[in-house]
């Protein structure tokens, strides 16, 4: 086996470069796996149990093998508003029980090209419209408001979340990651770690400002192996009989699996060796995760680019990375839950202030809005349709703006792809059709990728008058790709990336 070029399977090839990765994938995974359980309105020992579940079951499933798996935020919604509509969280973990069988279902029928076939439009103003949500919940609980108690805000949590912000806004400055404390040291758990520091000074110097137990991190300390194994949730079965449940699961499966096919092109071309992963297998592999961790009572899962970039950057070879990060959520709880509960929930709060910023940020809307009205109005109604429904309906919204911009401009214009026969020498010429857009994503997706090793390969887009951001993004992926097969690609009249990504 040649060691230069990691396979996709499991090996032991690289431990000294994924054990210390999926130590930092862990310290990046804890603060996040309790703050979507925190966000969700479901207990936090779910969101370790999906991150354990993620970490192990997921990644010896799937066929990727640098993408990391466990709660979302991007499902944060879902779960709350399925826990509220069926009253309990055992009754929503059949919906999450059912939506990784629909998933698995989903992977046999091959469905994995479908994330090819949603715009762009609307999944980013579908992730900023989660990054919203989790502002308007989370803040509340920074400032340490509680109703119950009439308590309207609470000095200690204001000054541990404010300081939490600013450390994870601070570390995420690009000219600190040359050093290497900075690069595999998350800000994240800095901040917990400086919260816990803090409210301890409280307790001592200002007792005023010491938070209550109701704002710290409530898990469950077994003091034996048959408490651990209480912890756990089973699904109340009895919920099959409700309509809602099967409503909630297939919403869970849409988007779980669009997240994570999303999540996973984003970590194949993070991967430095560009390995694909199949898609197809992934939808089983997070079907079979979110099944387990249903019938156990975690959260549903997806593939998460944070956790995955963490991978990446800490120079993760293999899916050992990620099973190893597994295995530490497992011996955290197991051994450290006593300890994981002196977190301040204002921490957990900040951590996810701060994700919703970055996926709502005001630069966002610039951007779309630079990249005219086709793109810029589907982002927006996703956005304002989430607010005010659900994100499924959100979504349908947004695609169904999206598809009457896409047949304005293509009305009675059919797309076609001319390829020449191989001349000698291989070359292939591939003539795109006057107006392409991300429905034509697929088909020429297939069709770059089958394209063999060794060839010369003409694009040529000096007839088309309209090409879809997404088609022209994945054309200038290929580009860089194709290098590795041996493939010598010529652009014509290709539109710019930088024009359209507006760098």
């Amino acid at each position: 086996m040649n060691l230069n070029k990691p396979s996709q399977g499991l090996s032991f090839n690289f431990l000294k470069e994924d054990l210390p990765a999926g130590l930092v994938v862990f310290l990046v995974a804890l603060p996040l796996c309790l703050g979507i359980a925190l966000a969700s309105g479901a207990p936090l020992f779910s969101g370790i149990i999906a991150g354990i579940i993620g970490g192990i079951v997921v990644a010896f499933a799937s066929g990727s093998a640098l993408s990391v798996s466990g709660p979302a935020a991007g499902l944060t919604v879902i779960v709350l508003n399925g826990i509220t509509t069926l009253g309990a969280y055992d009754q929503f973990l059949v919906a999450v029980v059912i939506a990784g069988i629909l998933q698995i279902i989903l992977g046999y029928l091959k469905a994995g090209v479908i994330g090819y076939y949603f715009p762009s439009s609307v999944i980013k103003g579908m992730l900023a419209a989660i990054g919203i949500i989790l502002i308007l919940k989370q803040a509340p609980i920074a400032i340490g408001y509680n109703k119950a108690a009439a308590i309207s805000y609470h000095f200690g949590s204001i000054i541990i979340a404010g300081i939490s912000i600013a450390i994870i806004l601070f570390w995420d400055l690009p000219f600190l990651k040359k050093y290497t404390f900075f690069k595999y040291v998350p800000g994240a758990l800095i901040a917990v770690i400086t919260g816990v520091s803090l409210n301890a000074i409280f307790t001592t110097y200002y007792p005023a400002w010491t938070l209550t137990a109701e704002a710290l991190v409530k898990l469950p300390v077994a003091k034996n192996s048959t408490e651990f194994i209480g912890q756990f949730t089973l699904p109340n079965l009895s919920a099959l009989g409700n309509y809602q449940v099967y409503v909630i699961a297939v919403t869970i499966a849409i988007i779980a699996s669009l997240e994570t096919l999303l999540s996973t092109e984003a970590a194949d071309k993070l991967d430095p060796y560009k390995r694909v992963t199949p898609t197809n297998r992934e939808l089983k592999a997070q079907g079979l995760g979110n099944l387990i961790s249903g019938m156990i009572g975690g959260l549903p899962m997806t593939a998460v680019i944070v956790r995955t970039s963490a991978n990446v950057n800490a120079g993760a070879k293999t899916k050992l990375a990620a099973v190893f990060h597994g295995l530490l959520l497992l011996i955290s709880v197991v051994a450290f839950a006593a300890v994981l509960n002196h977190i301040p929930l204002a921490c957990l709060a900040a951590v996810l202030l701060v994700v919703g910023y970055k996926l709502a940020k005001f630069s966002l809307f610039k951007e779309m809005y630079r990249l005219g009205w086709e793109q810029f109005v589907p982002f927006m109604v996703t956005i304002v349709a989430i607010q005010f429904s659900d994100l499924l309906k959100g979504i349908a919204l947004g695609m169904l703006v999206a598809i009457f911009y896409i047949l304005r401009t293509n009305y009675r214009r059919d797309y076609q792809i001319h390829q020449e026969k191989k001349t000698e020498g291989g070359a292939i010429t591939i003539q795109l059709a006057e107006h392409v857009t991300f429905i034509n994503k697929g088909s020429i997706a297939k069709k770059l990728a089958d394209i063999e090793t060794d060839t010369k390969v003409t694009i040529d887009a000096s007839q088309s008058h309209y090409i879809d951001l997404d088609v022209i993004e994945m054309i200038y992926d290929f580009e860089i790709a194709a290098k590795l097969k041996n493939i010598n690609v010529t652009l014509i009249n290709m539109p710019a990336r930088a024009i359209v990504s507006g760098h």
